[in-house]
């Protein structure tokens, strides 16, 4: 792992999952995060979230690597692969374990699709087995079961430097979340809230997807202690229908040639201004300019579907 610099006032990230290519959305938060750090003269860490085996596609972590260094972007340190971290989610669960702060949940997908109560992320769970006594829940122990954490009624709140204001009530608007499941896969809610503060990321820029996630995260990082770190959440690309362009929405991938229009593409729909000259230019004027010309109060907090155009 990289050492960590103590001293640095800015650290940022960018942390694609290797599920396939980067698509325009991805290249939009890892421009948005890159110039966020780089503005800041602060460092730019690339992270792996290969959490998930079933859904990785073989080779999309060196291809995204590989994108990247063609897009002139130059990350900071050591990549980190989140497969390579498991200790660290454990010490994490065990820390939480003391605290009585989390439990063995048996109830299966139905079960909890079942309940009654429906927040901001779907379902809430009913808490079956939290009220479990310790003699039903040994009971049951030899069967495979999830991690959840106890959640209160504390309402978190969180000044999103592009999306503003928000509030959520962790205990109502969520409920008891896993942090592992029952196949042994850790959550991405406790693997990033453990991988940002290890480290030592000040910064986080993603897409406003996961706006609604990040007062889970925040929960977490006051239970195990960790520093919170200031968040911006950039605008979704969508298509046409107004759906997020992801794989499942099979959105083209990245060109690895013509960085150059597609760089412009991208720093447009965070309304930035750049000058038609610089598609005549180079690598390296392009980000020269880039860093130079940022602003983050020229970001839009959404935009209209398919309101973005690659020449």
């Amino acid at each position: 792992m990289e050492a960590k610099s103590e001293n640095t006032i800015y650290r940022g990230r960018f942390a694609p999952s290797p599920t396939g290519p980067l698509h325009f959305g991805s290249l939009v938060t890892a421009l948005g995060s890159y110039l966020d750090a780089k503005s800041n003269n602060g460092e730019w860490l690339v992270r792996i979230e290969d959490l998930d085996p079933p859904r990785e596609v073989p080779g999309a972590a060196r291809d995204i690597l590989v994108l990247l260094e063609k897009l002139g972007m130059e990350w900071d340190g050591e990549v980190v692969y989140q497969s390579h971290r498991h200790d660290f989610y454990r010490a994490a669960l065990a820390q939480l374990k003391k605290q009585a702060l989390i439990y063995p949940c048996f109830c299966s997908r139905k079960q909890v699709a079942a309940s009654r109560l429906t927040g901001i992320d779907g379902p809430v769970y009913s808490g079956t087995c939290r009220s479990a006594s310790s003699k039903e829940q040994n009971s049951k122990l030899q069967k495979r079961s999830a991690v959840r954490v106890k959640t209160d009624m504390r309402c978190l709140e969180l000044t999103d430097r592009v999306q503003g204001f928000l509030s959520q009530c962790i205990g109502q608007d969520i409920g008891d979340f896993v942090l592992r499941r029952a196949d042994g896969v850790f959550a991405y809610q406790l693997a990033v809230v453990v991988d940002d503060a290890d480290q030592c990321v000040t910064h986080v820029v993603r897409g406003a997807d996961l706006l609604d996630s990040t007062p889970r995260q925040i929960f977490l990082q006051q239970v195990l202690g960790y520093p919170v770190p200031a968040y911006m959440h950039l605008p979704l690309v969508t298509n046409q229908y107004g759906k997020k362009l992801s794989k499942q929405t099979f959105a083209a991938p990245v060109r690895q040639f013509d960085v150059l229009s597609q760089l412009m593409a991208a720093l447009r729909f965070l309304g930035q201004n750049p000058p038609q000259a610089l598609l005549d230019s180079n690598l390296e004027t392009f980000w020269q300019w880039a860093v130079l010309h940022w602003r983050t109060d020229s970001i839009p907090s959404s935009v209209a579907s398919g309101n973005f155009t690659i020449k």
